[in-house]
C-alpha cells in the first residue's frame, strides 16, 4: 500500500507542477484557449488522483460494520412494516415479512409485543441492535395469489426499525399533542364498541400520527401512543443525522434511509439479495420463514479492507 500511496503523491506533484507551468501560458492570447484547456484536463485528473489517495489513506468498511452509532443498540426494537407499491399484494407480503419477523424473534428467545397494526416491539438484550439495518424498502417479485394469467408482479414494503426510548430522553409536551378517541372496531373483549378505547394521538409540531386500538382499555392504549410517537421522534433526528452523512459513511454505519431499496425476495428463482452487500442467498423459503441469522450475521461483520481503486490517470 505503501508503493501506490507513494506512487499517487508523486503523480500529484507532477500535476501541480505541469499546472503552474500551464497557468503561465493564459497571459498569451495566441495560447490562452489551448491553456485553459490543458488546465480543465489536469484539474480532472487531480482530483481522480486525490480521491484515490484518501481512499488509501482512510480506508472505510466496505460492509456493515456492527457499531452502536448512538447507544441504543441494546434497546429493545420498534417494528413498523407497512405495505407499500402494489396494491393488495403489497399488504400480503407486509403481513409475510411481519412473520417473518415473528419467527425471527422466537427462535432469538425475544418476548414479542402488538403495539398497533403492523407495529410490534421485540423485547430482549440488543434487539434493536441485531435488526436495526432492517429499515428500508423490502421488495418482492412473484405470482400474486390473486394472478389469474401467472404473471410475476413486483411490490414493495417499507419496515422501519426503531429503539424504544425512555420517557425521559423525548420531551412530549402537553400542548404539542392533541388526542382523539374512538370506539375500537373488532372482536374481543367486553369494551369493543361500547366505549371510546381506541387512541388516535397526532403531535402538532411534526404532523406525526400514531393510532393504537389494540389494548382492551384507553390508558394502556395512550400509553403506547406515547411509546411509538418517542420512538418515531427519535428516527427523524437519527435520520437527519443520517443525511449529513456522505455516502461512504453511510455504508459504514449500515443504515439505510427510509426510501432506499435494500433487499429483493425473488420467489420464481428462491432467491435472496440485500442490495447494501452486495449478495444472494439461495433459500428465500427458509428466510421468510424466520431463518435471518445468515443474512443479519453478514450485515455485522466487520470487515475492513482497502477500497477498490478507479484506474489512475496517465500524466
Amino acid at each position: 500500500m505503501n508503493d501506490a500511496i507513494t506512487q499517487l503523491q508523486a503523480q500529484l506533484l507532477k500535476i501541480d507542477q505541469r499546472l503552474a507551468e500551464t497557468t503561465s501560458l493564459l497571459q498569451d492570447p495566441t495560447l490562452a484557449e489551448l491553456a485553459q484547456a490543458e488546465i480543465n484536463r489536469l484539474e480532472t485528473q487531480k482530483a481522480a488522483l486525490t480521491e484515490s489517495l484518501s481512499a488509501l489513506t482512510n480506508p472505510t468498511p466496505r460492509s456493515l460494520a456492527d457499531r452502536d452509532e448512538v447507544g441504543m443498540d441494546h434497546a429493545p426494537a420498534i417494528m413498523e412494516i407497512r405495505g407499500g407499491a402494489g396494491g393488495e399484494e403489497a399488504k400480503i407480503f407486509a403481513n409475510d415479512l411481519l412473520r417473518m419477523y415473528r419467527r425471527y424473534a422466537e427462535a432469538q428467545g425475544f418476548r414479542l409485543e402488538l403495539l398497533a397494526s403492523g407495529v410490534i416491539k421485540l423485547k430482549g438484550r440488543g434487539a434493536y441492535g441485531r435488526l436495526k439495518y432492517e429499515s428500508g424498502v423490502h421488495r418482492v417479485q412473484r405470482v400474486p395469489i390473486t394472478e389469474s394469467s401467472g404473471r410475476i408482479h413486483t411490490s414493495t414494503a417499507t419496515v422501519a426499525v426503531l429503539p424504544e426510548i425512555p420517557p425521559a430522553q423525548i420531551n412530549l409536551r402537553d400542548e404539542d399533542l392533541e388526542w382523539k378517541f374512538s370506539r375500537a372496531g373488532g372482536h374481543g373483549g367486553q369494551n369493543v364498541n361500547k366505549v371510546n378505547t381506541a387512541v388516535t394521538l397526532t403531535h402538532k409540531p411534526t404532523g406525526l400520527v400514531v393510532h393504537c386500538r389494540e389494548e382492551r382499555y384507553q390508558q394502556q392504549n395512550k400509553a403506547i401512543a406515547l411509546e411509538i410517537l418517542r420512538a418515531k421522534l427519535w428516527d427523524i433526528e437519527d435520520q437527519k443525522r443520517l443525511n449529513t452523512l456522505d455516502s461512504s459513511r453511510k455504508a459504514a454505519v449500515g443504515r439505510a434511509m427510509r426510501s432506499e431499496k435494500i433487499r429483493t425476495y425473488n420467489y420464481p428463482e428462491n432467491r435472496v439479495t440485500d442490495h447494501r452487500l452486495p449478495k444472494t442467498w439461495k433459500n428465500l423459503d427458509r428466510i421468510i420463514d424466520g431463518d435471518l441469522d445468515p443474512i443479519l450475521t453478514t450485515l455485522h461483520q466487520p470487515e475492513t479492507s482497502t477500497p477498490t481503486l478507479p484506474p489512475v490517470p496517465m500524466v
